[in-house]
């Protein structure tokens, strides 16, 4: 029996689990327009599906932590700290696997606030999960490093956009009111499974200001994401014939630009993570 409950994974366990796997289904999805997939590197000369893979695995340890750092009900001020610091340790393994490549800092801090606010607040619904992962994400954090901006943050001040930071604050608008409903009114209209997720990226896509556009081509690429993503919709999505010649229509454009939706790609790893969440919650994680 002794041999059997140690076989059993512990609540920290699962959950890092259902982060993983997130990001793997994300990275795995295909044909996602300007990224990294199953048919090659996308706009990144750096990436490749074998490198997000691994830093997905990589990031095992990191959203175990997390969970675990909420288990122990520190007062909401100090968890912040703390899972701030477990992040900057999961970004120095990720980067330690991808020999330098930032793969998935954005994801890190989305599906990290989600893990963490899955256990510390026992929310009842996915609404109640990312407004609990924002209030973390708008609290400070007095040991963040006085480095130079990222790439990210430069962007969102050039441009008077928000940014990852903003779109976690504000409780994840982007899953709540884009990607979970487009996900899951495409199966319910019977798209199939890599379908619907085809089709809740791009509902993403449609609002986001992803700054990972930005960075790489500017306010005419997002522009274009915005109005690319919405016409494949509007075509009847992913699954139909007339939707996918919007969306390989989509991906050369963005390909001409060298625009990757990175920012849009981490916010569909943290709607798919949202969706395995819901029904499990708020006590049987």
């Amino acid at each position: 029996m002794r041999a059997l409950a140690r076989l059993t994974p512990t609540r920290a366990e699962r959950l890092a689990e259902w982060a993983v796997e997130a990001l793997v289904d994300e990275a795995e999805l295909s044909p996602k327009p300007a990224m990294v997939d199953r048919r090659g590197q996308g706009a990144h000369r750096d990436l490749n599906l074998g490198l997000m893979l691994a830093s997905a695995e990589a990031l095992r340890p990191c959203f175990q932590a997390m969970a675990e750092a909420a288990e122990l009900k520190l007062p909401a001020a100090d968890l912040r700290r703390l899972i701030g610091r477990l992040g900057r340790d999961g970004e120095a393994a990720m980067l330690q696997v991808t020999g330098g490549v930032n793969t998935h800092r954005g994801a890190i801090w989305a599906l990290g606030l989600l893990v963490t606010a899955a256990v510390q607040g026992r929310p009842a619904s996915a609404q109640a999960l990312c407004l609990a992962a924002g209030h973390l994400a708008s609290l400070p954090d007095p040991e963040t490093p006085k480095a130079a901006p990222s790439h990210g943050q430069r962007v969102a001040q050039r441009y008077g956009v928000g940014g990852a930071r903003a779109e976690a604050a504000a409780g994840f608008p982007a899953i709540l009111q884009r990607g979970l409903p487009q996900l899951r009114a495409s199966r319910q209209a019977g798209s199939g499974e890599q379908n619907a997720r085809l089709d809740a990226l791009l509902a993403i896509m449609t609002r986001l200001d992803d700054t990972c556009v930005l960075h790489r081509a500017g306010p005419a690429a997002l522009s274009a994401m915005h109005q690319g993503a919405q016409a494949v919709l509007d075509a009847g999505g992913s699954a139909s014939l007339a939707g996918r010649r919007r969306l390989l229509a989509l991906d050369c454009q963005l390909l001409a630009a060298n625009a990757s939706p990175g920012g849009a790609a981490d916010l569909l790893a943290a709607t798919l993570l949202v969706d395995r969440l819901e029904p499990r919650l708020p006590g049987d994680l």
